[in-house]
């Protein structure tokens, strides 16, 4: 026989929650995305994009600018992309839960999102300078705050009691 603690009655309700999260948290780049593209005329040409770019399909069009809209590339893509977030945001769940119990590891968590957040940007810069300019880096910046603040938002409302000391 088991008894049910807090513990446990928490955890069963946490990971419901977090998927819920993180499916608002791609929904709301996903939307600002398709704005941008629907804005633009070209509705879904980002993610055909991306998709293009990860699958290194890119050398067979040519250039990103004259590239058709791809139902596989945005597919392959949205699930790629679903499946990465899905495992940072399990990363970052157990990360905070540490942090939770340690105040000192809190920093740690802050300072590597800072991290990340900038090597992302970098990176991008550096090794993806033609995604850039198909997509424009100030759209992707915004997406990329857009997803932080979802993110900072829903961590700093499900953990309301996580103290970060340096």
């Amino acid at each position: 026989m088991t008894a049910q603690t807090d513990a446990t009655a928490t955890a069963r309700v946490s990971a419901p929650a977090a998927d819920t999260a993180r499916l608002y948290q791609e929904g709301l780049v996903a939307l600002w995305f398709l704005v941008v593209d629907v804005l633009h005329g070209r509705p879904l040409y980002t993610p055909t994009v991306l998709g293009t770019a990860l699958f290194g399909r890119a050398t067979v069009v040519g250039s990103y600018d004259t590239l058709p809209v791809s139902m596989d590339m945005v597919l392959m893509f949205t699930w790629v992309h679903g499946l990465t977030f899905a495992a940072i945001g399990g990363v970052a769940s157990r990360l905070l839960a540490m942090a939770e119990r340690d105040p000192n590891i809190g920093f740690g968590v802050l300072l590597l999102f800072v991290v990340f957040e900038f090597g992302f940007t970098v990176t991008a810069m550096l090794f993806a300078a033609p995604v850039l300019k198909a997509l424009t880096w100030p759209a992707v910046l915004v997406a990329n705050l857009l997803a932080a603040a979802a993110m900072g938002g829903y961590f700093w409302l499900r953990h309301p009691a996580l103290e970060v000391s340096p």
